[in-house]
């Protein structure tokens, strides 16, 4: 909902209202299709709103294969003031699903690992939810020789880092909390980083909205600095970030130049009202606008 001036404790009219299918995994979906990807999205839908999201994806032509639960699928409304250019986010918590459910997503994903060239486990698990999921899916697409790409964290992206993940991608904040403890400047986020190396990730991103983002592969580290532009609405951009990073990784290019393009998405994203909806061009016009940068 876009509002010129938002008034707390006031009668608010928006001057426009749109709806859509979104959320940290249908995000990297969608971008993966504008980029000319064939994705398969999955996870947990469920009531009115589920069949909605597959109604949705489908019209973009995205392929889906979701798990139907008894709780609906959770609403999300984000408030955008142009006046003030904040974005306020207003989540709906999410509910717990059976175990059987998580039985039968485990089914559809290794049903179709074989014909992927990587799983992106997005996001955060249903409460209750096995902590150990996305190990679980690590190590299976391990096996399989395809990349496997963890952003979360807490609990699931520590269980996670045990399986040995291709990527891992949390922001600073989420990077301080899986070391426990305060990063202040970028030697200590370099540090942390090493750290979640040396406990199994192939691959370290990082992530920090407008600055720079830092990226780790072996030996080898890159600051990358995104490019400045007038955002309209940044929720999604982490994921947009997240699927271009993957499309180039896929097609064997090195983590500093995939990050480029992952960078130019994620502004890309920015410039839209609505989560994972961009423009190719965009991100082919950002992309000249990024400095890669060996450290």
């Amino acid at each position: 909902m876009v509002f010129r001036k938002l008034e707390l404790d006031g009668v608010n009219r928006a001057s426009t209202t749109l709806d859509g299918a979104a959320g940290k995994s249908i995000n990297v979906a969608k971008v993966l299709a504008s980029l000319g990807e064939r994705p398969l999205a999955t996870g947990f839908i469920g009531g009115e709103r589920g069949r909605f999201l597959l109604g949705s994806l489908a019209s973009k032509g995205i392929e889906t294969q979701f798990v139907t639960v008894a709780e609906p699928t959770r609403q999300c409304i984000s408030v955008i003031d142009e006046t003030e250019r904040r974005v306020t986010e207003l989540v709906e918590e999410s509910r717990p699903v059976a175990a059987s459910d998580y039985v039968l997503l485990k089914r559809i994903i290794r049903e179709h690992l074989l014909r992927c060239e990587a799983v992106v486990m997005s996001g955060s698990l249903t409460p209750g939810g096995p902590v150990d999921f996305y190990k679980e899916i690590t190590q299976q697409a391990n096996d399989a020789g395809i990349l496997s790409v963890v952003d979360a964290q807490g609990l699931p992206l520590t269980e996670a880092l045990e399986a040995k993940p291709g990527l891992v991608k949390p922001n600073r904040r989420e990077l301080g909390a899986t070391v426990q403890r305060s990063l202040k400047d970028e030697s200590d986020v370099i540090a942390a980083m090493r750290q979640v190396q040396e406990r199994g990730a192939v691959r370290v991103v990082v992530t920090a909205g407008a600055s720079a983002t830092l990226a780790l592969h072996d030996e080898a580290l890159w600051r990358i600095q995104p490019p400045s532009i007038s955002a309209v609405n940044p929720i999604g951009s982490g994921d947009a970030f997240t699927a271009a990073l993957v499309w180039r990784l896929v097609n064997k290019e090195n983590l500093g130049g995939a990050c480029r393009w992952a960078a130019a998405a994620g502004a890309a994203n920015a410039l839209s009202a609505m989560p994972g909806e961009l423009e190719r061009g965009d991100i082919e016009r950002l992309a000249g606008q990024i400095t890669v940068e060996r450290l």
